[in-house]
């Protein structure tokens, strides 16, 4: 009996988080509320209004391109000349010379 209503609180509770309260029909919604959308798509005739200023003309876009371009080049190298510098900084011993506790140096 427990495990019964315990069911059906657990399936009122889920149940009350799948739909919104304003979509009720008891409830109702407000009159200044805007109403739906029949379809909330748009027709595939309607086409957005022309734009008002021109279109990047073709020398700032070349410019603009090679400017990212060279900024990606620059990005992808960083790292690896920084990986670069880090190996040429490692100390080289001779392979005879022993360290502290007999550890190469």
């Amino acid at each position: 009996m427990l495990a019964a209503g315990a069911l059906v609180l657990w399936a009122l509770a889920l149940g009350g988080c799948s739909i919104p309260i304003a979509d009720l029909p008891s409830i109702g919604t407000t009159a200044d509320a805007l109403g739906k959308q029949a379809d909330p798509y748009l027709p595939v005739e309607d086409l957005p209004p022309s734009r008002e200023e021109a279109t990047m003309p073709p020398a700032d876009r070349d410019k603009m391109k090679a400017e990212l371009l060279a900024a990606r080049d620059r990005q992808a190298s960083a790292p690896a000349a920084k990986d670069a510098a880090s190996k040429d900084t490692t100390k080289k011993c001779p392979a005879t010379d022993t360290g502290a506790a007999g550890r190469p140096c």
